[in-house]
């Protein structure tokens, strides 16, 4: 049984909370929770009849947690997750692992020498028709990839922003190129390979906050192939879609629904029997999508604990999308298109802490 404890009791707390208190994961149980918001805490361990606690080192003094699933705000996640990994703990940390390259590395290195597993929640890599589209491109289905586009257009009105301070800032959030459309460019990384070059544009269009709202972007693969990306959170009044589309020599399929959950199109020059399956189970949205692949995510990390396997996102996976985002950034702020591998001069995701 691997026992958990929650650090951060926000709006993504819910989902974590909810599979591991109602214990939906197979092998984990959940042992504590803890916020310096007391009433953010107490009402968590109430509903699940856990302990609460409110600072940091409580939580992480304690001898029954193996791991600690970190969902502070971004730019929290590296004293956090360093803190975890000191106290002998694994650490599970939402996305962004960090803001700034060089935080992800301390935090790598940190739980390297503490001996403790660092892993990033990259959910949606486990809903089920992203395993599909994927299982089609680990079998040669897209032959040589030509296009590869993301497209995040979700309502994040000025209420969601006022609902903590941190929301919307450089210091601790980045704009919707860093939260909410991280697991899609994740995506383009995870079936198109490593990036050679971006250029990216972004505005503030509708809220009142620091970072983006919408940004675009374009994206040189090594493979030859280009990139897409299109996120927003300017969409009104309710939200559009999170998708992902692969063209390939050999075939198209386009994710779509709210969180790349569904099959909006599956076609391939070589027709498969199994194709017809695909097509008919997974071309409805789900009812429930958000945090949807969380539970396969948890059962993963479970498995990966309790038998010494390595993880689908580790430290080292989750820095390489947060290197691209940096890119995107530091594109933005110069209006040039930026090479990766690089050093960020000129990007303000992570400054001010």
């Amino acid at each position: 049984m691997i026992r958990f404890g929650l650090l951060g009791c926000g709006r993504i707390a819910k989902r974590h909370s909810d599979l591991l208190g109602r214990n939906q994961i197979a092998g984990a149980k959940l042992v504590a929770v803890c916020d310096t918001d007391r009433a953010r805490a107490d009402a968590v361990a109430t509903k699940f009849g856990v302990f609460s606690h409110y600072n940091a080192d409580d939580l992480l003094s304690r001898v029954d947690i193996d791991a600690v699933a970190v969902l502070t705000p971004s730019g929290l996640h590296p004293q956090h997750a360093i803190a975890c990994a000191r106290a002998g703990k694994h650490v599970v940390v939402e996305k962004p692992m960090a803001l700034r390259l060089q935080d992800a590395d301390d935090m790598i290195r940190a739980c390297d020498e503490a001996g403790v597993k660092l892993f990033v929640v990259k959910q949606n890599r486990f809903n089920v028709p992203i395993l599909k589209a994927r299982d089609a491109l680990d079998a040669g289905r897209f032959g040589k990839l030509v296009l590869g586009t993301v497209r995040v257009r979700w309502c994040r009105d000025q209420a969601y922003y006022d609902q903590d301070a941190w929301r919307g800032t450089w210091a601790y959030d980045g704009g919707v190129l860093t939260n909410q459309a991280s697991h899609h460019i994740d995506m383009l990384e995870w079936f198109f390979g490593d990036v050679v070059s971006v250029h990216a544009r972004g505005i503030t269009a509708l809220v009142n906050t620091e970072t983006e709202d919408t940004a675009v972007a374009t994206l040189k693969f090594r493979s030859g192939a280009l990139g897409i990306i299109e996120a927003t959170t300017a969409a009104r009044p309710v939200d559009l879609e999170g998708s992902l589309s692969i063209l390939g020599e050999g075939g198209v399929v386009e994710v779509g629904g709210f969180a790349m959950n569904q099959i909006r199109h599956w076609r391939f020059k070589t027709e498969l029997p199994a194709d017809r399956e695909v097509i008919e189970r997974f071309s409805v949205n789900p009812p429930n999508v958000y945090g949807f692949g969380h539970q396969a995510y948890y059962q993963h990390v479970v498995e990966c604990l309790a038998n010494r396997h390595a993880a689908l996102v580790d430290g080292l996976e989750g820095r390489k999308s947060l290197e691209l985002i940096s890119a995107l950034y530091e594109s933005i702020e110069t209006g040039e298109e930026v090479a990766l591998r690089f050093m960020p001069r000129r990007s303000r995701l992570g400054v001010g802490m």
